[in-house]
């Protein structure tokens, strides 16, 4: 059995879109809102099957993927964020950089030598590394609109994937896979498939509530936006931090969601131009986790907001001038 275990946002979706055009295979596909980041543990393997991870964590997941390769499964793990060690074994293959400009799909793509590359486009966007996406774009000779449409595609596919439960979502990131599946060009994607322009519609109306809040928060260091606790909110504070982050890529940001239970979720996003910390911030409270670039805060007690505006303040105070 082959069995695929991917990040339901756009690096995830795209980077086991490009191995399966490569590598053919029917899977069991193993996935969740972008949040479930323990995908392993939901995994029992036997001898001879193959795991293909994308876009999670290994610190997160190595007692499981340690477990996996026990049972005799062969372990393929593409992933971007910090790095972990497993025991050595023949039967497992790691791709791992947590560079802060290299997501997963480009690992990925780094391994098929290019061979799918409009799709580790889409997801770089997706991931918010737009510099890195341009780049690739200009060196495929593609036109300002097909740069533009695939920017959107990412972004749409990332937005997709937030959410507290997949009840949150438009669409299960599995039946997301399935609907790009049949697509080696992501621009006929974008145009064909009912999906994209249903997230589209969508997008529209979350964002235009998320553009009327405004800063509870704003400093040299940085700014913080905070949303309520309601479905919308949930899916665009992703997006709101990705797009924050690019206007003021001096500054870092973070989005505060307020959770059904009293907890707040943030987001952080580490200035462009300094793009380290946002990681060692999240993780100095419980539940937080991430890359240098982009990281979060699943569940920050609300007594501790203060706490942690304080250390945001301080993580990413301005160096000088």
């Amino acid at each position: 059995m082959h069995i695929d275990v991917f990040n339901g946002d756009a690096d995830g979706l795209c980077a086991l879109h490009q191995w399966r055009m490569a590598h053919p295979a029917q899977s069991l596909l193993v996935t969740g809102v972008k949040r479930d980041i323990r995908l392993l543990s939901r995994v029992r393997a036997s001898p001879g099957d193959t795991v293909t991870v994308f876009d999670i964590a290994l610190r997160d997941n190595r007692d499981d993927a340690e477990r996996v390769v026990q049972e005799g499964a062969e372990l393929v793990y593409f992933d971007h964020h910090e790095a972990a060690g497993l025991a050595p074994s023949p039967r497992v293959t790691l791709h791992l950089d947590p560079a802060p400009e290299v997501c997963t799909s480009l690992l990925v793509d780094r391994e098929l030598g290019g061979a799918h590359r409009l799709w580790a486009i889409v997801a770089a966007f997706g991931d918010n590394l737009d510099a890195v996406a341009r780049r690739l774009a200009a060196e495929r000779g593609m036109s300002p609109g097909d740069t533009e449409a695939l920017a959107e595609l990412g972004r749409l596919l990332n937005y997709n994937a937030y959410g507290d439960t997949s009840a949150d979502l438009h669409f299960h990131p599995a039946d997301m896979y399935r609907a790009i599946q049949p697509f080696p060009d992501p621009l006929r994607c974008r145009a064909e498939t009912p999906q994209v322009a249903t997230l589209r519609q969508a997008f529209a109306r979350d964002w235009s509530r998320a553009a009327a809040v405004r800063p509870a928060r704003e400093t040299a260091a940085g700014v913080a936006v905070r949303l309520p606790a309601e479905p919308w909110a949930r899916r665009i504070h992703g997006i709101l931090a990705n797009r924050l982050a690019g206007e003021s890529p001096r500054r870092a940001v973070a989005v505060l969601v307020e959770n059904a239970d009293g907890t707040v979720r943030v987001s952080v996003r580490a200035p462009k131009a300094r793009p380290e910390g946002a990681d060692r911030l999240c993780r100095g409270f419980p539940t937080g986790g991430g890359r240098a670039l982009a990281a979060g805060i699943s569940r920050l007690p609300a007594d501790d907001v203060e706490a942690f505006l304080v250390n945001f303040e301080q993580a990413f105070a301005p160096l000088g001038p």
